[in-house]
């Protein structure tokens, strides 16, 4: 091993260096500060829990992505979070439970064995927000309005919201009578946007001719808003379950367009993400030019069944680093103040006053001298005494 790979990071784990850690942290601020304004309250979860914990009712995706340990104290196996909504389902369930609405944020790092997507992070600081006790689409229209307010925040300003319904492949699925393996298959051939493969699977395995044209037709169901009205008519005789999931979609829809006019929205009624524990409406985020979702959330009730609390619940989360670099937040820092070395009292009483006032103020090492570059290059002003007194210039 040579030097240089002794001191290299594991693929896809990254450092965050002074000038973008500002930014990162500036903004990781005031998200939520946006949020504790829309009545959310802040979680702090351990990085590690059993493994139970952290796994039941997340899906397949998740336990894959997860990282598991053997606890030397309890012999137990623990796990590494991958995500921070199972932690908060768990809190509402036990650690801070209400009897009505809850509202939950958090901010911290998570880790993946494997990344969730080419050149993608595996420790990614994953920020979001959950909403726990409110069945309706009021509840659902709240998160995705905070998702949207989340990503303007971040100054991403052209932004295009991709809205689903698991509830759609769900009644199709039992109204063609498929079993379990056979829901796998076509959800994998759904996820793959397979066209020929999927209208050849239908032919090989669905009896119904009923049952035969929906499926066919569903990954075809993908566009604008004139997409819920085709759904309407291909699904005319359909389950009620799914026109139900057509008409949420349709008031969620309209309840956004009013809000915010300049978001485009797009229908994709085929979507399998999150299908193995969401369970209703499902949402995600792009900007043109980003292949992958900003940020992705959806209503999955019941997770807290598992921990002896069945709720209502639907939430969102975010990339905090990648919103932020796609963003740029437009936070500029002031350059600093530099302080001479000195025991002048009057000198440290005038560079206590300025930073309390929030001037980042830099001391001068003697031993570094005037090779300390990098130091002299933050500063754009000077202390320089006047008298008895400090004044602050600008620097030559």
């Amino acid at each position: 091993m040579t030097q240089a790979e002794r001191w290299m990071l594991p693929d896809g784990i990254a450092e965050i260096l002074p000038a973008d850690a500002k930014r990162v942290e500036t903004l990781r601020r005031d998200l939520l500060d946006l949020y504790h304004r829309w009545g959310y309250e802040l979680i702090i979860p351990p990085m590690v829990e059993f493994t139970d914990s952290l796994l039941i009712g997340m899906g397949r995706d998740v336990d894959l992505s997860t990282f598991r340990v053997t606890d030397q104290l309890s012999g137990r196996s623990l796990a590494i979070r991958a995500d921070i909504t199972p932690q908060a389902a768990r809190i509402d369930s036990h650690s801070f439970p209400r009897s009505g609405a809850n509202r939950l944020c958090y901010a911290g790092q998570v880790l993946y064995t494997r990344p969730r997507a080419p050149m993608g992070p595996r420790a990614p600081i994953q920020i979001g927000a959950e909403l726990y006790g409110v069945e309706s689409l009021q509840g659902d229209i709240e998160v995705i309005s905070l998702m949207i307010e989340t990503l303007r925040t971040a100054g991403i300003r052209e932004i295009h919201l991709d809205l689903g319904h698991v509830a759609i492949f769900r009644s199709l699925a039992q109204a063609a009578g498929l079993d379990e393996e056979q829901k796998s298959d076509l959800i994998a051939l759904l996820q793959s946007k397979a066209v020929a493969d999927i209208e050849r699977w239908v032919d090989e395995n669905i009896a119904s001719a009923d049952a035969a044209n929906w499926l066919r037709t569903l990954p075809r169901l993908a566009g604008g808003t004139e997409c819920l009205a085709r759904a309407r008519e291909v699904f005319a005789n359909g389950p009620e379950a799914l026109k139900g999931a057509l008409e949420e979609l349709q008031q969620v829809a309209d309840a956004v367009a009013r809000r915010y006019p300049q978001v485009a929205l797009f229908f994709d009624l085929g979507e399998m993400r999150g299908y193995d524990y969401e369970t209703g409406l499902v949402f995600a985020a792009y900007s043109p030019g980003h292949g992958q979702a900003l940020a992705n959330g959806g209503r999955y009730n019941g997770i807290g069944a598992v921990f002896g609390r069945d709720r209502a619940a639907t939430g969102f989360s975010t990339d905090l680093a990648a919103i932020n670099a796609l963003g740029g937040n437009g936070h500029s820092e002031a350059g600093a103040i530099l302080a001479p070395a000195s025991d002048c009292e009057q000198l440290w009483q005038t560079v206590e006053s300025l930073r309390a006032g929030g001037e980042v103020v830099i001391t001068l090492m003697t031993d570094a001298g005037s090779d300390d570059s990098e130091t002299l290059s933050r500063c754009d002003r000077e202390l320089v005494q006047e008298g008895a007194t400090w004044v602050v210039k600008p620097r030559a």
